[in-house]
């Protein structure tokens, strides 16, 4: 099972859709509050270089933003 982090705010559409895509295929996920965690943010920020959400964190595979194609490649899935 892939280890999978996702970097998030709670007004993020975007990472909305991304948790009911983990949670619709069954892929257990940390989730990390960039707005109330600084640690999680700076955290976030050194692995993407990013200040968008979300952040995904596929066993050391970055994925910015919520492409349900890609973490369906990353996580091999169809």
């Amino acid at each position: 099972m892939a280890k999978v982090t996702i970097y998030s705010t709670p007004t993020c559409v975007y990472c909305r859709m991304a948790k009911d895509f983990f949670v619709k295929n069954n892929v257990a996920y940390v989730d990390h509050d960039v707005a109330a965690d600084e640690a999680a943010r700076n955290e976030m920020f050194s692995k993407s270089h990013q200040m968008g959400v979300p952040v995904i964190d596929i066993d050391g595979t970055i994925i910015v933003g919520f492409d349900k194609g890609t973490l369906e490649k990353a996580l091999g899935i169809k």
